[in-house]
């Protein structure tokens, strides 16, 4: 089970990463830094297989890698949205972070709550099932290698 962290809508990279950390040379220098605009203390709280739901538009702004490496690199396993900015998408699941929109979660859920996320299936939170749809057969292959880059690498049997 995975604890929930519930955000709202129009969650930006300026939001996710703030632009001035930027300029550090590592994604985990930055982490401590995710989501401080809006809740300072957040990142620090953040446990690995936790997860965001979020409202609509999660990730709108500029297309900034870092935004969804830094999530990833929370520990973060999944965002569960109403909706995504498409270029935050991309990559995301470019980094290995699996995204799941789900329109009727977040209405649903409170912070604090646990759930179980089956990619393809459903998503159950204080035993209730949400459906979620199935990732194409190309982007759960980038999912599963852990990112574009490892999946590549993988198929050219580089790995």
């Amino acid at each position: 089970m995975s604890k929930i962290w519930k955000l709202g809508n129009d969650i930006d990279t300026d939001i996710i990463l703030p632009t001035e950390y930027l300029a550090f040379e590592t994604v985990k220098e930055m982490k401590p830094y995710a989501f401080s605009p809006l809740r300072p203390d957040l990142a620090s709280k953040i446990q690995p297989g936790d997860i965001i739901v979020a409202g609509n538009n999660f990730g709108c702004g500029s297309s900034r890698e870092q935004a969804p490496e830094v999530v990833k690199a929370l520990g973060i396993s999944c965002i569960v949205a109403k909706s995504f900015a498409r270029i935050f998408f991309r990559n995301a699941i470019n980094n290995g972070l699996l995204l799941v929109e789900q329109p009727d979660l977040y209405d649903q859920v409170e912070e604090g709550d646990e759930a179980e996320v089956i990619p393809g299936k459903e998503i159950i939170v204080n035993g209730k099932s949400y459906p979620i749809a199935n990732l194409p057969e190309n982007l759960m292959e980038i999912l599963e290698a852990g990112g574009l880059v490892k999946a590549m690498r993988k198929r050219n049997g580089l790995d």
